[in-house]
């Protein structure tokens, strides 16, 4: 008796779900306000082929109106952010070079440093001055 139950739910289920898909496939073919209009005239007659095709490539031009337009857009982003790209190289040029001064300029501070340290030694060494522990310096005469 399991068993039997078990499958007729999931029949009932299954036959939901197409019915849903059914429904909703119906509904949005109502929706569609893009779809070509059935006509009680076969397509020998003259007009009514004629009609399907004008519409048919009245559709396809107002697609390739918006994919020109969506290539336009992006094409005009891709421009932005190549120039924003070029700014951002520019600038990481100005602080590279802005980088290298200060790193000149603090080679060369280095150095003076290392001069005024050999020099304080070369004072200490002869006697001519003397510094105690607290960091005074004493001139010696």
């Amino acid at each position: 008796m399991k068993k039997q139950l078990t499958a007729f739910i999931a029949a009932i289920f299954i036959t939901i779900c197409i019915a849903a898909g059914i429904f909703a496939v119906s509904g949005v073919a109502f929706a569609n306000s893009n779809g070509v209009q059935a006509s009680n005239t076969s397509a020998g007659q003259g007009g009514s082929g004629v009609m399907a095709v004008n519409v048919s490539n009245t559709v396809n031009s107002q697609a390739q109106v918006q994919q020109q337009q969506q290539i336009q857009q992006l094409q005009s982003l891709v421009a932005q952010y190549q120039q924003r790209d070029q700014q951002y190289q520019q600038r990481e040029q100005q602080y590279q070079t802005q980088l290298n001064q200060a790193n000149a300029q603090l080679a060369q501070a280095q150095q003076q440093i290392q001069q005024f340290q050999q020099l304080v030694t070369f004072l200490q060494q002869r006697g001519i001055i003397t510094i105690s522990s607290d960091g005074q310096v004493y001139i010696n005469r």
